[in-house]
């Protein structure tokens, strides 16, 4: 079913709505035969929800983990054109070039010299596969590593080959540990990241100092000129915790069922998992015209 068209909300009901993707948006958990497995599977319902909260005027944000090239299918896919996008977990945001409807140029792109963090974490898991994305948007990897959601152009290197190029992120991949124990050994290095299990792999993105979800939606917050108290938040990953409590605290955010206690508690809510249909449910709750 289509969208239904609904007039335009006001200006001072203009709302930012910052959507994860990969267990928020996608549930990746049901590709159905349609479904390509880098843009995911949708719930149609859902999908018509997005659009019609975009096209009434809400600025709908994507604010993923996602490299680019993983990022801009779904929004293809959603049949949304965003003026803003957040990619690599707010080190890459995009802004929606005005001469071609579909295009995104990189607006702001955080980068830093990975060698310190990648020489550190090397010591203590010395079986880790490494990675970074470059700030340019290619990909440098040490050994194969789950790519769905990683940049498409990418080159194997030597460990070496990592070191002082100008990087967005750095992902570490390591199959032989689990997620609790790679945490406790990454915690004692001191180092800013944010982390979240991919399948039953452990995986671990380290961004810039202080860059995260959250930064980059403040910085596309002051540039819309729509407050704090009119943001809308939703997302199920320890990536998303800056983002639930930034607009948690005068805004609403919203924890997916399926998320680990810690981001549940970092949201104002919690709502259903991805396959409950949690987030229509919630979208449904604070925009009361989604309602059937």
């Amino acid at each position: 079913m289509p969208a239904r068209a609904g007039a335009r909300v006001a200006g001072d009901e203009r709302h930012i709505i910052a959507l994860d993707l990969d267990g928020t948006v996608l549930d990746n958990g049901h590709l159905g035969a349609g479904d390509d497995p880098v843009s995911g599977h949708i719930d149609p319902e859902l999908g018509d929800a997005i659009r019609e909260l975009h096209e009434t005027g809400h600025e709908v944000v994507i604010a993923t983990g996602r490299s680019v090239d993983a990022t801009l299918p779904v929004v293809e896919k959603l049949r949304i054109r965003p003026e803003w996008v957040v990619a690599a977990n707010g080190a890459v945001t995009l802004r929606r070039d005005p001469l071609a409807a579909r295009a995104y140029r990189r607006e702001f792109v955080e980068a830093f010299d990975p060698s310190d963090a990648l020489l550190r974490i090397r010591t203590r898991l010395a079986t880790a596969r490494f990675a970074v994305e470059l700030a340019s948007g290619g990909f440098l990897y040490t050994e194969e590593i789950p790519t769905g959601t990683l940049p498409s152009e990418q080159r194997r290197v030597p460990f070496e080959e990592l070191l002082g190029v100008q990087a967005s992120r750095v992902v570490v991949v390591s199959p032989d540990h689990r997620l609790e124990e790679f945490l406790d050994a990454v915690s004692t290095l001191g180092l800013t990241h944010v982390s979240y299990a991919v399948g039953s792999t452990s995986w671990l993105d380290i961004a810039p100092d202080g860059v995260t979800k959250a930064s980059a939606l403040e910085v596309v917050a002051e540039k819309l000129g729509i407050p704090a108290s009119r943001v809308f938040a939703a997302g199920d990953g320890r990536n998303d915790l800056d983002m639930l409590r930034w607009a948690g605290r005068l805004g609403d955010s919203v924890a997916m069922g399926q998320a680990v206690p810690e981001v549940q508690q970092a949201a104002s809510r919690v709502t259903g998992t991805v396959d409950e249909g949690g987030l229509l449910a919630a979208l449904r709750d604070r925009f009361p015209a989604l309602r059937p």
